[in-house]
This record gives C-alpha cells, structure tokens and sequence, in this order.
C-alpha cells in the first residue's frame, strides 16, 4: 500500500512508502540523565541555522503534525490557550493554518483551518534557533502564537490550570525524566482537557540499529551505541496513568522512507536534529571502515528485490490522555452491568 503524503517531500532521494497503524519523580533535575541535553541542544541550534537543508526535511515532522492534529477534529470545541510542548520549527502550528483535506476523501471540499478555534498558541523551545526558524512565513499572520525559549522542556515555567490543551510533536522523546513532565503537564492543563502528543517509538530504524551493530562488531570486535533510546509503546498508557491522565488512548503508526543509501539517511537525521545524543555515545564521527561497512550490511540484510533504495521504519506513537475533571465519563462499578457474559457466550459452553 503506497502512502500519499499530505505535504509535498522537498527532495527527490525520499520517498515514503508505506503506513501501519494499531490500534513521578517531583519536578527538578533527573536522578537518571540518558541524554546529554547540552549535546542536544548544540545539534538542533546546528541544524535550524542551515535553513534551507533544515527545511528541506522536514517532512517527517510535517506528516507526523498533520496527524496530531488530526485528532483534534474530533474534539468538537475551542480552544483559547493552547501550548505547544518543545515546538520544534512550528509544525503544528503551520499546519493548522492550513485547510483540512480528508485523505480518504480527496474530492469532499476543505473543511476549515484548526486554526480559527484556537484562540492563542504558545510554543515552546529550549533552542532559539529552532523556534524562530520559520518566524517570517506566512502561517504566522494567520494565528495567534507566541514563541517562549526556556532552558529546559524538563521543567516547564507556566502555573497549574493554564491552557485548554496541550500539544507536542517529536519532542519529548529526548526528555530525561518523561515522569516528571508528563505529570507537570497535568497540572499546567485546565480540568477536563487534552493532552495529545507523538513521540518517535523504540523500534525506529531497526534496520540502521542493527546494521550498525553488526558493522561495528566486523570491524571493530565490540559494539558502540549509535541510536538513542526510546520509549516502547507498552510502557506510554502505564505513564500516562501515573502522572494523573484519564480516558487514555495510544496508537501506533509505521511510516517507511525509502533513501538512496544509508549515507543520506545519516545525513537527513543530522540535518534535522535528530543525531544520537545519549550521554555515553562515543565522541567524533564513525569511523569509514565501520560505515562503509553497515552500508553493505544494511543493503544485505534490508534491500528489496528490484529496488535501488533502501527502507528506514520510522515508528511512531501518538497518545490522548485528558485531565480528570467533572463530567468526564467514568467505568460502571464492578458488578453493576445488566447483561451476565455467561449467558450471552451461551452458558460458556459449545453447541454440538
């Protein structure tokens, strides 16, 4: 099945192929640091100052905000303040400028912006660079927003009952204390409303993980950790749960990019910010043995038939969970149903 993107890819060496879908510590600096959050923010101020290579891919950012706010379509409601959690270049907020179109279907009329229901959107970002990318483009006249840099997306500076929802679009999967923030977002948003987000999920690039092990145990006897890691999508509804959210719903979506070789696959992360940024990475650049190395191996190991690329598997998890608050629908009380299951499966045995 061959996905058609919302958003035009800028160069032609991508193209995405396919889409799956399936169905606290108190706030303050983490016990445990995975990432090292200066090397973080050096990669993204990097990669947003080359503007037009940053622009140029931004598609996966694109298509995974498209898909966030999605689901706000199907809160029928507006919304007067709403933040935008570690905003990146804000994506969402361009696309909710832009008309829905209904990918299943494309010949129904545009129905109106997401923007018109949102009073005030404030995105927010540790790297400047990053924030203000895009501050001279045309969305910007068309909502409201306001662009807040703070030190740290671990410790967010705004009081309890503030905004009406908050989003966030592949950024908090570098958070080192997901916990913590997870449960300050709770407490930042106002009874009764959502917390909608996507994160990159723990199978992403399989394939590069992988192969970059194996490279690494050819050339050089050992292996070096090359990929950060991730969340796993069993373990985001247990996180949600604990930090206070209700009417919890995560899903799942593959999106498979097909690059000419696994050099512009490397080159794409960078460009976008997205390199290996665990705190006990080697540091420098991999060595040519080693590359040239997982490039046969992933080619071996991942290559289609007939194809002159080579596919990457970027998965994605999206999460809605909503602050308690009254009126919200609750579980009946164990025991209180009408219907007994027993007779209903048939006294729970089979009829010859």
């Amino acid at each position: 099945m061959s996905l058609r993107p919302r958003f035009p890819l800028s160069l032609p060496r991508r193209r995405i192929l396919l889409s799956r879908s399936y169905a606290v510590q108190a706030p303050g600096n983490p016990t445990l640091e995975i990432f090292n959050r200066k090397a973080k923010y050096l990669q993204k101020e990097r990669a947003a100052r080359n503007v037009e290579e940053s622009r140029k891919v931004d598609y996966l950012k694109d298509e995974v905000a498209f898909r966030l706010s999605e689901r706000l379509l199907d809160i029928k409601r507006n919304f007067d303040n709403v933040l935008d959690l570690g905003a990146n270049n804000c994506n969402i907020a361009r696309v909710l400028t832009k008309p829905y179109i209904n990918p299943d279907l494309p010949d129904a009329p545009p129905a109106e912006p997401i923007a018109k229901r949102i009073s005030k959107l404030t995105c927010v970002e540790e790297s400047p660079s990053v924030l203000y990318r895009d501050e001279s483009l045309p969305f910007n006249s068309e909502i409201s927003i306001t662009r807040d840099v703070i030190p740290s997306l671990e410790q967010l500076p705004y009081k309890p009952n503030t905004f009406d929802a908050v989003l966030s679009s592949l950024s908090i999967h570098w958070i080192n204390d997901l916990p913590s923030v997870l449960a300050q977002v709770n407490s930042i948003l106002k009874p009764d409303c959502p917390f909608i987000a996507a994160i990159v999920g723990g199978d992403t690039l399989f394939e590069l993980r992988s192969s970059l092990q194996l490279a690494d145990l050819e050339r050089r006897g050992g292996v070096s950790p090359h990929v950060s890691p991730l969340a796993d999508v069993r373990d985001v509804g247990n996180l949600l749960n604990k930090a206070g959210f209700k009417l919890l719903t995560v899903d799942v979506e593959d999106i498979v990019v097909e690059y000419p070789n696994t050099f512009s696959l490397m080159m794409d992360l960078q460009a976008m910010g997205e390199s290996n940024a665990i705190k006990q990475r080697e540091v420098g650049p991999m060595s040519r043995d080693v590359l040239l190395a997982n490039e046969a191996i992933y080619r071996a190991l991942y290559e289609e038939e007939g194809e002159k690329g080579i596919p990457a598997t970027f998965r994605f998890i999206f999460m809605i969970g909503w602050k308690e608050g009254a009126g919200q629908p609750q579980p009946l009380e164990r025991g209180s149903g009408e219907l007994n299951l027993k007779d209903m499966l048939g006294g729970g045995s089979f009829e010859k």
